[in-house]
C-alpha cells in the first residue's frame, strides 16, 4: 500500500499551533496534484553547470550529498525560482530566513525538520507531488524500503537528494555524489564579525563521469545566487642559480660565470 499525503499531516504533534498551517500546506499540495515530469533535468545554478554533465539534475533520480544546509539550499536555489516546489525533510538547522538568502521562492517550499523515525513515510508521501527533495535520513533504510522509493521517484519524476551521514550509511542506487568541502567563511574576524557568507569548493561524481568536477564558489554570492569565483593560477618565481656544482673553485683558477636563472 502506498503512503499518502496524511503521513505528512501526521507529522505534526497534538496541540501544534501550526497544524492550521500543516493543514493548508496539505490542501495546496492535493490541488497541485502533478502528473510525471516531462522534463528530464531540473535546473541547477549557473555556477554549477560544469559538474554534471547534462547541467543540471536528472528526475526520477537521487543523488548523494554533504550535509550541509548551505549546499542543500545552493542546490534547491534555481529550481524554486523557476517554480518548482522543493521539500527539506531532517534538517532542523535549515532556517527559512538562508532559504531566501538563496532566492528560493518560500511559498514554494515545504519544511519537515523533525521527523524522527517517520522521515521515510514523510520522503515518499512528498515525493507524489513534490519535484525536488532533500532529506536528512534518520536512521538506516532497509533495501525494500530503498527500493520502494526509488520506483515511486522514477514513477513520478522527482528528485532526491540524500545527506549523507554515519548513522544511515551509503545511500543505494545513487545517481551520483555532490559535496562541499574547504570551506571558509567570510566576514569573521579574531573572535568578532557577523557571518557574511563562505566560499567553498563543491566537488561532483556521476556514475556516467569517472573523473570528478570541481567548482570554487561563493555561498551565497552578492546577489543571492551561487557565484562561481575564478580560478587561483600559482606562477612559481625563477630560481637563481650563482654557480655550477661542477664549476666550483677546487684549486684551479676561478672563472666568472654570469649568474644564471632556471624558470618553469
Amino acid at each position: 500500500m502506498g503512503i499518502g499525503l496524511d503521513a505528512v499531516t501526521a507529522l505534526s504533534p497534538a496541540g501544534d499551533s501550526r497544524a492550521g498551517e500543516v493543514l493548508r500546506l496539505r490542501r495546496e499540495i492535493s490541488r497541485m496534484q502533478r502528473r510525471r515530469s516531462e522534463h528530464p533535468l531540473l535546473p541547477l545554478d549557473a555556477a554549477f553547470s560544469s559538474l554534471l554533465p547534462e547541467e543540471g539534475l536528472q528526475t526520477g533520480t537521487a543523488y548523494t550529498v554533504s550535509p550541509s544546509p548551505i549546499l542543500v539550499l545552493a542546490l534547491l536555489s534555481a529550481a524554486s525560482r523557476k517554480g518548482h516546489w522543493c521539500a527539506v525533510v531532517g534538517m532542523p538547522t535549515l532556517g527559512v530566513e538562508a532559504a531566501a538568502a538563496f532566492g528560493i521562492e518560500l511559498a514554494r517550499l515545504i519544511l519537515v525538520p523533525e521527523p524522527g523515525d517517520r522521515w521515510l513515510a514523510a520522503t515518499s508521501a512528498l515525493a507524489e507531488v513534490v519535484p525536488l527533495i532533500a532529506v536528512q535520513p534518520g536512521g538506516r533504510a532497509r533495501d525494500a524500503d530503498v527500493s520502494r522509493l526509488s520506483a515511486r521517484l522514477r514513477d513520478r519524476g522527482s528528485t532526491l537528494l540524500v545527506a549523507e551521514s554515519s548513522v544511515s550509511g551509503a545511500w543505494p542506487q545513487s545517481e551520483g555524489s555532490i559535496r562541499l568541502h574547504d570551506q571558509q567563511w567570510l566576514g569573521i574576524g579574531e573572535g568578532w564579525g557577523l557571518i557574511e557568507g563562505s566560499t567553498a569548493t563543491v566537488t561532483a561524481r556521476t556514475k556516467h563521469t569517472p573523473l570528478p568536477a570541481s567548482v570554487r564558489v561563493r555561498l551565497p554570492g552578492a546577489h543571492g545566487a551561487v557565484e562561481e569565483l575564478p580560478t587561483e593560477k600559482t606562477h612559481e618565481a625563477p630560481t637563481e642559480l650563482s654557480a655550477l656544482p661542477g664549476l666550483r673553485d677546487s684549486g684551479a683558477a676561478r672563472l666568472d660565470y654570469p649568474p644564471l636563472a632556471a624558470a618553469g
